[in-house]
């Protein structure tokens, strides 16, 4: 099989690499099925496409302003215009483009072929015409755009599930958390302002639907709007951090998602995308009298009042209150007052307090550094989901290869245990299981991350403490007092370890010899030249 192991294993190791060998089979097993085999190509496709984060949520949750702090652009629209009722593909190419994918039995009938859109912007942020089609008659749009954000993550947009119109929450439903295939996102990224039944549901739904039986845990949960927490105080972010810490030691949602980060929406888009007038008005605020400053900061409404002796009027502050609300305002205003002095710096310490950056991180973490896990890991519930919908002969060696990847595979044990230790618990002390999942990637799969360091920490600190995780392991999964189920879990420890000490560099390698010449020191040609004439001579 091409060398493929017993275990499932490529010959260097690696799971994931024995994934396209896998849907090869599939597809000859299938090649007399054409949605079997269009599906499979599908899988096929996704494993060498940027990984797929979903943005969910309810209505009004803030995904759309999310989007835009997270791609660094305003092209996701944020009104309640059609389009926000569609799901959404944002994807990297190198020119601009709007296709329109027409639903079927749509206005064109089940043949209907895609639609470029016309690319339009108003104020500087981007406006989908969908001309004569109503949200219900659209599959998808999808927005191909020169982005650095999207270079390694196609992000989706998704219309809020239980809105009120039950036919686009359930599109919406339906897209992330198909009954018979695996989701079309590989992880997504929840939107909540408050934690409702509604949410724990959705994701115990994504959870469920996207892993097959593996129980992998790929979703992160953001406390969206969280400025709205403290009414836009400026100190509202401290309040909604209290939450998100009671949300992440939550059993329920601990074991749902990777993660709980407030996010202050509207100011990380704004922050992302902070121009140079808005910067200026923003300077003449925070220059004016404290109690001036503040009486126009009690309400929107007396904000945005005509006020003598002001270059920023009405219309600019206007424009700062749809761009950074009240709380940003008065954010902004602060961080002025307190020494930024010019755009760039204020747009970066605006992104780091409004919550993205911790999100940013979150993500770079725990999806993109797996990336190639999460995506064979869809593209193995899609064989496995196929398998079980359409059996038939001549499918034993691919059921056979399946198992033996999700059986032996180390990347998918490490996602298995995790999700255990998220819900039913390690059967281990409460510092050891913690140690456990922070070494199987809980907190991500980055060397300096599993070992609980700091970033920037040297190759030769990394290693001596991945050499002391490992000997403690060991010496715990070998002992005899451990139990079964306790030493199981100790082994993949081990294992992880392991991996983690192949990724370093080898500190007995040999090193380069340095000498330290402390005069003039001849060439070798002169050396050569001087010892043939000693021999000539």
């Amino acid at each position: 099989m091409n060398g493929t192991g017993a275990n499932g294993s490529s010959a260097n190791g690696s799971a994931v690499d024995v994934v396209p060998e896998l849907l090869r089979q599939a597809i000859e097993a299938y090649a007399d099925d054409p949605d079997a085999r269009r599906a499979l190509e599908g899988y096929q496709r996704r494993l060498a496409e940027p990984l797929r984060v979903a943005l969910a949520g309810m209505v009004k949750a803030g995904k759309s302003t999310l989007l835009n702090a997270i791609i660094g652009e305003e092209i996701a629209p944020t009104d309640t215009a059609e389009c926000t009722r569609v799901v959404t593909w944002y994807r990297y190419r190198d020119t601009p483009r709007i296709t329109l994918y027409p639903a079927p039995g749509g206005p064109g009938g089940l043949a209907s072929e895609p639609r470029t859109l016309p690319i339009r912007r108003v104020k500087g942020r981007l406006v989908f015409d969908m001309g004569t089609f109503r949200a219900e008659e659209v599959d998808r749009l999808v927005v191909d755009w020169p982005a650095k954000g999207l270079r390694e993550l196609t992000l989706i947009d998704t219309p809020g599930i239980a809105s009120l119109s039950s036919e686009l929450s359930a599109r919406s439903t339906d897209f992330l958390t198909p009954r018979d295939a695996p989701s079309e996102a590989d992880a997504v990224v929840y939107l909540m302002r408050h934690l409702h039944a509604a949410d724990l549901r959705f994701l115990e739904a994504f959870k469920d639907t996207s892993v097959g039986q593996s129980g992998t845990v790929n979703a992160l949960a953001v406390l969206s709007r969280a400025d709205e927490i403290g009414a836009g105080r400026i100190d509202s972010l401290l309040s909604a951090g209290e939450i998100a810490e009671r949300y992440r030691r939550d059993g329920t949602l601990r074991s749902l998602a990777l993660g709980v980060v407030p996010i202050a929406g509207l100011l990380a888009q704004s922050a992302r995308t902070l121009r140079q007038a808005e910067f200026t008005a923003l300077l003449e605020l925070a220059r004016l009298d404290r109690s001036e400053r503040e009486r126009m900061l009690l309400s929107a409404d007396r904000f945005a009042r005509p006020t003598e002796g002001l270059e920023a009027g009405p219309e600019i502050r206007a424009a700062l209150l749809e761009r950074f609300g009240l709380f940003g305002i008065r954010m902004s205003t602060a961080l002025i007052r307190g020494g930024i002095a010019e755009p760039t710096a204020l747009a970066h310490e605006l992104a780091r307090r409004s919550g993205l950056d911790e999100l940013l991180h979150l993500m770079s973490g725990q999806f993109q550094a797996r990336a190639a896990q999460l995506k064979a890991r869809t593209a193995l519930a899609g064989v496995e989901a196929l398998l079980r919908e359409r059996p038939r002969a001549g499918t034993e060696r691919v059921a056979a290869l399946l198992e033996r990847i999700q059986a032996g595979a180390h990347e998918f044990r490490e996602l298995r245990l995790l999700a255990t230790a998220r819900t039913t618990g390690l059967d281990l002390p409460k510092e050891l299981a913690s140690e456990a999942e922070r070494l199987i990637g809980g907190r991500g799969i980055l060397p300096a991350l599993r070992l609980g360091l700091p970033d920037g920490t040297s190759s030769e600190a990394l290693r001596a403490e991945a050499l002391a995780c490992l000997r403690r392991w060991r010496t715990l999964a070998e002992n005899p007092m451990t139990d079964r189920s306790a030493a199981e879990s100790c082994q993949i420890v081990v294992r992880s370890c392991e991996a983690v000490l192949a990724r370093l560099p080898d500190g007995s390698a040999p090193r380069p010899t340095v000498r330290l010449v402390l005069g003039s020191e001849p060439g070798v040609g002169a050396g050569q030249q001087t010892d043939q004439q000693r021999r000539t001579g």
